[in-house]
This record gives structure tokens, sequence and C-alpha cells, in this order.
């Protein structure tokens, strides 16, 4: 009895509504770019297998839907992993566990696909007139807003409201998002594109603290410390809208700028901007004020003691001051400098993606 137990409780978690939709989306990325890649390359026209990037000699099919397949591969193959993770060793504690570290590999890697098959689109002048280039340009942006949100989930646990009075928090920001900032202001057509993709992901990431403790939900796996009977909301966005604006201000008005030149004035930028929101915003979510269903911070994890002193307060531990403070932020501003480098080298890459 036990045994059939165990596998039903193993069967009702991995057929749970969360890993369903997580896989139906993997499955359907994987089917239609899989079926474009055999028809391109089975029936396909001279003219489009020219236009397409040839792999294994056999199979013919565009840049972007070479990433959603493998994407997809990688997101499928990480469901057993997973299965076989937590009968070993049990619940996760961390987002970072091996196979899920696989699956979001997985799912940035079908996000970028679907950026690039965009960008390819946008950059290819002799097909736009089929298309609307503000259509495009949306899209574009839509699908790098969802990477943003992905990227900020895998991170996450160096980014929450209790870390923002901590340098490392501005070191893991610094080094991860104006790579992606910077490379989407530099290869979309809007003079937004940055601003644009921080504004889907701050949507999406509000959305999912405003709608998820609608629907009720208790814990199923001990030990329960804070009971809840309703799905907990997930962090509240990130100001990152305000060095997203920035960072298209100066990527537009200073084109001409030596680019090492440029990526350090972004890398600053980006940091000062981000400190200058983003500090006094973390004072406020810990105040009374900020204890609502809007901003969320009543959330708590089911297995946290609820009457946890620093629940909403900054541990001392964790704000820095003086020059552990100011020699923190030097270093966010070195990982900034670099990340805002390598994406103005990707964005002009991604300018130059046609197939």
């Amino acid at each position: 009895m036990g045994y059939i137990l165990a596998h039903q409780h193993r069967a009702r978690r991995a057929f749970s509504p969360p890993h369903l939709a997580t896989y139906i989306g993997a499955v359907t990325s994987g089917i239609f770019s899989g079926y474009y890649v055999l028809r391109i390359s089975f029936a396909g026209s001279t003219d489009e297998k020219q236009r397409s990037i040839n792999f294994w000699n056999i199979f013919y099919g565009s840049l972007g839907a070479l990433f959603c397949i493998w994407g997809a591969f990688t997101m499928i193959t990480s469901a057993p992993f997973d299965d076989w993770w937590h009968n070993t060793f049990g619940l996760d504690v961390q987002i970072l566990s091996p196979p899920h570290t696989v699956l979001l590999l997985g799912m940035v890697t079908i996000q970028f696909g679907a950026m690039i098959s965009v960008i390819a689109l946008q950059n290819l002048e002799n097909i736009q007139h089929q298309y609307s280039a503000k259509a495009i340009s949306w899209c574009f942006i839509l699908s790098a807003g969802f990477l943003l949100v992905m990227l900020f989930t895998i991170a996450s646990e160096y980014l929450h409201r209790h870390d923002m009075h901590n340098t490392l928090f501005y070191k893991v920001a610094g080094g991860l998002f104006p790579l992606f900032l910077v490379a989407v202001s530099k290869a979309s057509n809007s003079k937004w594109g940055a601003t644009g993709m921080a504004a889907v992901y701050t949507i999406f990431m509000a959305m999912m603290v405003w709608i998820l403790p609608i629907f009720p939900a208790e814990p199923k796996l001990g030990p329960v410390l804070n009971h809840i009977t309703n799905y907990q909301s997930f962090h509240f966005p990130l100001l990152l809208i305000f060095p997203a604006l920035a960072i298209d201000l100066i990527n537009h008005r200073l084109q001409n700028l030596n680019s090492a030149v440029k990526a350090l004035l972004l890398g600053i930028v980006f940091i000062v901007v981000l400190v200058t929101v983003q500090w006094p915003f973390g004072t406020f979510l810990t105040t009374d004020y900020a204890r609502n269903w809007f901003f969320g911070t009543t959330s708590w994890y089911f297995g946290a003691d609820p009457d946890y002193p620093f629940r909403y307060a900054f541990r001392p531990e964790s704000v820095a001051h003086g020059v552990a403070l100011w020699q923190g932020l030097g270093y966010a501003i070195m990982f900034a400098f670099l990340s805002s480098w390598l994406g103005l080298s990707w964005g002009r890459w991604m300018r130059s993606v046609k197939r």
C-alpha cells in the first residue's frame, strides 16, 4: 500500500498544473519548430533552403527554430531528471537545483530562439512589406521581455527584497541585466527596446503578484511552519524600467561613441540609476504601507517561521555601510561595464541575423 501511495504522489507531482503548463509549452515549441525544419528540409523550395541554415547536411531551418528545438529537447530531458532528483533528495530548497537549471536553460534557449526568429524578419528588408514593422518590433520586445522574466527567476535567490541594501544584489543585477537590456536596445528598431523589454517584465511579474493569491492552495509537504491557504505571490518586480530607459537614451543619442567608452557609461548609469530607485524602494517594501495585495510582501514560504523577526526588516549583517558599500558598488559597476560591453557586441550580432 505504501508503495502504491508513493507512486500516486509522484504521479500527482509530475502532472501538477505548473509542470503540465511548462512541458506543454516545451512540446508545442518543439513541434511547431520541428515541423518548420522538416518541411523546409524535405519539401521546401531551393530559395527557401538557400535562405536557411543547413546542419548535418540534411536539415534546413532558421537559426531561431533550431534554438527552439534544442531548448524543447533540453526541457523535456529535465523532466525525468527532476523526478529522479526529488525521489532521491526530496524537496528542493533552492531554485537552481541541477534539474531545475537544465529546465531553465531549456526555457531560456526557447525564448532566445523566439527573439532570433523575430529579429531575422526585422533584418530582412526584402520581405518586410509582408509584415507590419511595428508588429515585428512589438513581437521582438515581447519575446525579450519574457526572456527577462526567466533571467530574473534564475537569479531571484539573490534579488529578494531583503537583499536590496546589500551590494551582492547590485553585483548580480549589474552582471546580468545590462547584457540583455543593452543588446535588445541595440538590436531593436524601436528607440525604446530596452524600456519595452523592462515594461513587459514589470507587467508580467506584477500580474503574478496580483493573480496567484486568488487561487486556493495548501502545503502538501512538511515541515509546515507557516499555514497558508492560497498560492503565494512571487517577488514584486524590480524597478528595471528606469535604468532601461537610461540605456535607451544613451544608446540612441550617442550612437557613434566608442564601444568601450559607451559600455563604461552604460554600466555606471545602470548601477547609479538602479541604486537610486531600488535602495529606497527596498526600504519602502519593509514598511506597513507595502503589506498589501498590491506589493505582495505578506507572501511567505510555508516552511519558514511566520514570526521570523526580520520578515519585514533587513538583517543588520545584510546592510552594507561605509567602505564596504562603496567597494561593493565599485565591483557592481565593473560587472555592469563588462555586461554592457558584451551586450553591445551581442546587439550588433543580432542586427546581422537574417536567417
